[in-house]
């Protein structure tokens, strides 16, 4: 079974900066996109950013112009480097990668990791 290894996460004052990354245990195939999703207490998941298999990123509007998305489909690693964080920023934050397994869709979650922006 493919896990989804989340590091980077932690605590960090407001305006800082952090950089998340995510790797497959094992070679993925047929990636449609690759993701970060967030949840903060109390609120249902919401997603952050992705890439697609092409390298074409969208994000949510709380985040643009603050958090880059960036992955290496060949190594099926994933990255969001985050900055100018906001204590609203604070959550555990999901990656997810999206694929075609025998041609049926197929989504891998990661653990979560937490972020907390806080002085």
């Amino acid at each position: 079974q493919v896990q989804l290894v989340e590091s980077g996460g932690g605590l960090v004052q407001p305006g800082g900066s952090l950089r998340l990354s995510c790797a497959a245990s094992e070679r993925i195939f047929s990636i449609n996109y690759m993701g970060w999703y967030r949840q903060a207490p109390g609120k249902e998941r919401e997603l952050v950013a992705t890439i697609t298999s092409a390298g074409i990123t969208n994000y949510a509007d709380s985040v643009k112009g603050r958090f880059t998305i960036s992955g290496d489909n060949a190594k099926n690693t994933v990255y969001l480097q985050m900055s100018s964080l906001k204590p609203e920023d604070t959550a555990v934050y999901y990656c997810k990668i999206s694929c075609l397994y025998y041609n049926y869709p197929r989504d891998y979650w990661g653990q979560g990791t937490q972020v907390t922006v806080s002085s």
